[in-house]
């Protein structure tokens, strides 16, 4: 056993070291960060951000040993890759754009100032790279949003508000209440990734015996595949646990709401619970909201499916935001036929870097559309 563990060792750091030559990692402001350079470093930087992380889990970038393995598109291509972990975490966005921001200052002072500066990140760390853009854009050449948390903070943590209120009414005694998960409890101590998982098999178990086809509607519902509502579920009352602790209280407020789209929904209204908000969306929510004022290109990534940001979630509403700023020109989608969260593969991530690199480079806008 101890031989295969140091044999998978080896053959790890070996596939590190022909992607980088040098390592520089360190922490400022309470957040680790990792600096990694490729052989024969030329000056271009990629400033990297990273999504959302369960509280208390290992870190994605320090502490883990695939991590220069999934900056490979970049590395491949002479760009430096540094990253933050975030002073803490969960949700961090207003947190990362200022961690980043940090560290992209450390490295300039340490290493000069790079030729060119790029910034990417996936989910949580697409809409870091979005607000980065609005608010930093000075420091940056083009950014790279991967199936990003784009739209407004408040719209899109909101989903999760309203998948488990309706489906408390569809598929009661399953999940707690509304009640329960946003009243505000100074001493609650954040769940675990291993005991979320652990309730979404259960849940899953529960309502397929109960109802399949009910589920599958539900699932349709919030464009969702059937097998994914309970993560969805489980995902989301962290989230939401998460957003209370933060903000002191409950930021979220349906009693004006009207659910629609449900086989029954005057039932629908009827039984959702209700919920009136205790604190303001700016508690937590108004520090780097989105605002659609980008100049500079930015190249949004997304998958065909995505169970935690939706596609309709992740771009109309920035969409919309970015042509009320008459900032059309600096603003790509691509997509992919990827199925799930952030599920590209290396060649569509590096076929997308290209189309921004060359964006940048020549000023000619790249093409909207699909990546294979």
């Amino acid at each position: 056993m101890k031989k295969i563990i140091l044999f998978l060792l080896l053959a790890a750091l070996s596939g590190f070291a022909q992607n980088s030559a040098k390592i520089d990692t360190g922490q400022i402001n309470g957040a680790d960060f990792k600096i990694l350079f490729p052989e024969n470093w030329k000056g271009k930087l990629l400033m990297y951000a990273h999504g959302y992380e369960f509280m208390g889990t290992q870190p994605r970038q320090s502490k883990s040993p695939d991590w220069p393995q999934r900056m490979k598109p970049f590395l491949d291509r002479g760009f430096a890759v540094a990253a933050s972990d975030y002073a803490h975490q969960g949700l961090a966005l207003a947190q990362g754009v200022d961690d980043t921001e940090v560290l992209r200052q450390y490295f300039v002072a340490k290493y000069g100032q790079p030729d060119s500066t790029l910034i990417a990140g996936h989910s949580m760390g697409g809409g870091i790279t979005i607000a980065t853009l609005e608010n930093f854009g000075q420091f940056y050449q083009g950014g790279m949003p991967m199936c990003p948390l784009a739209g407004r903070m408040y719209l899109q943590t909101r989903k999760e508000f309203d998948l488990i209120a309706t489906f408390n009414v569809l598929f009661p005694g399953h999940m707690p209440s509304l009640k329960e998960i946003l009243t505000f409890k100074p001493d609650a101590k954040p769940a675990d990734m291993r005991t979320a998982f652990g309730k979404a098999m259960s849940i899953q178990k529960a309502i397929f015996e109960k109802d399949s086809l009910a589920v599958v509607a539900f699932a349709k519902h919030f464009d969702l595949k059937s097998t994914d509502v309970p993560f969805a579920l489980a995902f989301g009352e962290n989230v939401l646990r998460d957003v209370v602790q933060k903000s002191g209280g409950n930021p979220y407020d349906n009693t004006n709401t009207l659910y629609g789209r449900f086989e029954d929904n005057m039932m629908m209204n009827q039984k959702v619970e209700r919920i009136a908000a205790t604190v303001g969306q700016a508690a937590k929510f108004s520090k780097y909201d989105r605002t659609g004022d980008i100049d500079k290109p930015a190249l949004v990534l997304h998958t065909m499916y995505d169970q935690l940001i939706p596609a309709d979630y992740a771009i109309i509403p920035y969409e919309n935001l970015i042509q009320q700023n008459g900032r059309q020109e600096h603003y790509v989608v691509k997509y992919t036929n990827g199925q799930g969260h952030c599920n590209f593969t290396e060649t569509q991530t590096g076929k997308a870097f290209d189309e921004l690199r060359n964006w940048v480079h020549t000023g000619k806008r790249a093409t909207p559309g699909y990546i294979e």
